[in-house]
């Protein structure tokens, strides 16, 4: 061989190692793991608003997921989140979900609160416990509506 291609295998033979470090790198940064099996839930909310597709789910402040569909359920006009968990994660049956807020101007994300009930939730299931998003918009036009609460 001669010397240049010699260096162009060894440049292209750097330049390929150097993009799977970096495909394998942004797959740990998005959570995304192939041996990680991912089991499926549900809730619904009387307001969503806040979170998308995407949007961390978490558990004691550890992501541990992320809502993965959110759609408007024509029947009860609340929003349907479906959301996907590390299978590793196993949710008591009385488990709650809230949507939380990251600070007054940071983003959402929904939190997963564990009860106590000897039994888990099946994967698919949905959780029936819920709380959706509070604005604080509306809080604040209540209370300048209310007076600063005094009567």
């Amino acid at each position: 061989m001669s010397q240049s291609h010699t260096t162009e295998v060894i440049t292209g033979g750097v330049v390929l190692a150097a993009a799977v470090a970096f495909l394998v790198y942004a797959g740990q940064i998005v959570g995304i793991s192939g041996s990680s099996h991912l089991d499926s839930y549900s809730a619904s909310f009387r307001s969503a608003d806040g979170i998308s597709i995407g949007t961390d789910v978490r558990l004691a402040g550890v992501k541990v997921g992320q809502i993965t569909g959110i759609s408007l359920n024509p029947e009860t006009f609340r929003a349907e989140a479906a959301f996907s968990l590390q299978s590793d994660v196993a949710l008591p049956e009385d488990t709650a979900v809230i949507i939380s807020s990251e600070g007054l101007l940071g983003g959402s994300y929904v939190e997963l609160l564990p009860g106590g009930s000897p039994f888990n939730l099946e994967p698919g299931a949905e959780i029936e416990d819920t709380q959706g998003s509070v604005s604080l918009v509306q809080l604040l036009m209540k209370f300048v509506s209310d007076g600063g609460g005094e009567k």
